[in-house]
This record gives structure tokens, sequence and C-alpha cells, in this order.
């Protein structure tokens, strides 16, 4: 351990990383401990972070504004991709971890540090996002990862580790949820959550921040408009906005109304399945309006053959495997899909519900002569025999064999 001198830390100030400082300097000969903290969106939990981290024993602290470059170049994209892991999961820790991973990667290296560390678990996916983008922007440097090596067992321990060292805490032994918060979601992990037969306590004071439980939201609807071009966001309500002021904006109005809340059990990478709870307001109204437009914009091929891309996108997020020569391609391929994504899409919000209220695009392939049920000169309904007559032939053909058959 004598060789580690400089240590640069991904630190968010809760509980993992707060009492990381300290012990490295006692496990690392006294190490200098640079702290990093990504801001992707977590406002007052950035608050007093740097006085902490100094107090606790880091030599400096950095708090890069990541905020334009996440939902830009991590969260707009999966967006377009339509990525949900396993149906349910919107990725907001998933992709906020490479941005984060980047930015620590360039600094450990500008500051010519031994090692980078991070608070993640054993058992848990950051470990692998932090460290894969870590190998792919400094493939030489060392990784430490406390949790695998300690000998604190559990968060109840790291308490008291915390309390011995007088490190002051936002949490408690009762409301010690894992959380991880960023402008896109709030996931909350652990104590009672553990238990998947246990209700949520969405109606408790406290337990939900970003938003109200749908039983608690207005009894009336609440409208809003999404303009989008070549599939990005780009104004609500006819006011142009940048994609993470949008965000925000959503999560305003997708939180007051319910919107957003999953109870999930996911399967880990690392084998195991977990429970969790998410709020994710605003990144569940724009994933609905991007998918309504692209019913219009979109040809069926294109559309069917982009939901099997969906679902390996979304796999490649989850796994931490961003910076990765199958990701850039798919990210290239959903990109040539959006050129005809623009339009704008009306939604009413109503307690915890997302319901069209009208699409409309430039590029629309809904053709109202042809699909119109009234008389029209477009369409020659004769055709259609021709069709299933072709369509249905092989149907046919099996049908007269088994009839042959005498089956």
């Amino acid at each position: 351990m004598s060789e580690i001198k400089k240590v640069v830390l991904a630190y968010s100030g809760g509980l993992d990383t707060s009492i990381i400082i300290p012990w490295l300097k006692e496990n690392y000969n006294n190490c200098e401990v640079i702290a990093v903290s990504g801001n992707v969106g977590q406002a007052d939990e950035l608050e007093g972070l740097e006085e902490k981290a100094l107090k606790t024993g880091a030599s400096k602290l950095y708090i890069e504004d990541l905020v334009d470059e996440f939902v830009d170049d991590y969260v707009v994209p999966t967006m377009k991709a339509g990525a949900v892991y396993e149906g349910r999961y919107m990725l907001g820790t998933s992709f906020a971890r490479p941005i984060i991973a980047k930015r620590i990667a360039e600094i450990a290296l500008k500051e010519g540090a031994d090692a980078i560390c991070h608070g993640c678990t054993g058992k848990g996916n950051d470990q692998v996002r932090f460290e894969l983008t870590i190998k792919a922007f400094a493939p030489k440097m060392k990784i430490i990862a406390p949790w695998r090596i300690w000998n604190i067992k559990s968060r109840d321990e790291e308490i008291d580790y915390a309390e011995a060292h007088k490190i002051p805490l936002k949490i408690n032994r009762e409301t010690n949820y894992s959380k991880d918060k960023n402008l896109w979601h709030l996931s909350h992990e652990g104590l009672d959550l553990e238990n998947p037969a246990n209700e949520p306590m969405y109606d408790k004071p406290g337990f939900l921040e970003m938003g109200v439980s749908p039983m608690m939201a207005p009894d009336k609807a609440t409208y809003v408009t999404l303009d989008f071009v070549k599939g990005n966001p780009v104004a609500i309500d006819g006011k142009k906005m940048k994609a993470s002021e949008i965000v925000k904006k959503l999560n305003e109005l997708g939180g007051a109304n319910g919107i957003g809340l999953a109870d999930i059990v996911e399967n880990r990478l690392v084998g195991m399945k977990s429970r969790g709870v998410y709020e994710t307001p605003g990144g569940t109204i724009l994933y609905h309006a991007h998918e309504v437009l692209e019913t219009l914009c979109l040809d069926k091929e294109t559309a069917h053959y982009k939901q099997q891309i969906a679902l390996k996108f979304a796999d490649i997020v989850y796994n931490g495997q961003w910076f990765t020569p199958l990701r850039e391609a798919l990210s290239a391929f959903v990109e040539s899909t959006q050129q005809n994504v623009t339009g704008t899409v009306k939604l009413k919000l109503y307690k915890g519900n997302i319901i069209n209220a009208g699409v409309t695009s430039p590029y629309s392939l809904y053709d109202e002569d042809i699909a119109t049920f009234s008389e029209d000169h477009v369409y020659d309904q004769k055709d259609s025999a021709g069709f299933i007559n072709l369509f249905g032939l092989p149907i046919k053909v099996k049908a007269l064999m088994e009839e042959r058959q005498g089956k």
C-alpha cells in the first residue's frame, strides 16, 4: 500500500463516501485524498459538500457541473433509443455513472493520482459501471473499492464508523434508505423495501422527494405540450428551452401529478434480484411523448426493428458499457431513425396517468384519406383479397397437406 500516495475519490457526501475519506487515510499511510463530485442535477445534495469533504480529510474537492452534458449526451440519446431496462427501469443511475466516472478519470490523470476509489458495494451494478468507464479512459489506473476489502459488513456498521470518527450524516438508522438522485430520477433501496411483500410508503411524509403519490395528486388534470426536432425535445408549451430545463420543468409537472413511480424487482448484472422504488416524473413524460410522436413518423419496419434495438441498448446502458463500439453503433442507428421525428405532442397528466391529447408532425406518415372509414377514392378495398390470398398461401398449403394425410 506504500505506493499509494494520492487517491481520487468519487465523492457524493453520502454514507459510503463520507467514511471512505478517513478510511483511506488510515489504511494507505495518510495518503492525499482528492474528492470529486459530479453535478448531474442532485441539487441540494451538493450543499455543504466542500466543507464536509475537507473536514473529513480531503485535500480538495472538485464539483464538476455536468448537468447539460449529462442530459444532452447520455439521457436524450437513451430516450431516443426508447431504452427501458426490463420494461420498467428508466436507467436513471445507469447512464449517470459513465459521465461521472469519465470526469473522475480525467481529473485523476491530471492530478497524477496513483489510484481511483469508489464507494460502490460488491453486490451492486455501479462498481461495474464506474470501473468499465475508468478502464476506457485510464486503463492503467489502480482502482480501490473499499466494500470489497474492508471489514465493514453493513450500513449500520458504516454509521458506527461515522459516529466514532465524528463524521456528520444527513441520515439516521431509521431513514437509512440507499438513495441515488440526479436530475432524471431518485431511487430508494433497503430497509422495508428489501421485502417485496411490503408496500412502498408513498403517502408517508418525506418518502417521496420528487413528487406526490397519485392519491395525493390534484383532482384537475394538467395539460402539457412538447415540441421535438429530430427526436430532441426543444420546447414546452411553445417555450423553447434547453433539454436539461425541459427535464426540470417536466419533473415539476409530473411530480405534482403523481407521474413516474415504479416499484421494481430487477435482475442485477451481478446475478441477484433487487427491489427498488424509483421516481422518474419528467423522464416518464418525455419517453411517452417521444414514443407517441414516433407512431406518426416512423414506418412499420423501422419502428419494429427499433424496438428490438431498444432492448439491447437498455442492457448495454444498465451493464455500464456506454463507452463501447456497440453502443456507439446503436446510437448511430437510432440517430438515423430520428431525422423525421419532428412535431408536437399534447398530453394530459392526471393522478399518475399520462393521457394522449393530440399529436401533429409535418413528417406524419398517417394519411387520413387512406385510413378513413368514410368513402374515399384512394384505397381500393378489392385489392385486399389478392393480398390475403398470397399472405395466407403457406397456411392454406399446410392445411391441404394435413387434409390429404387425414390429420
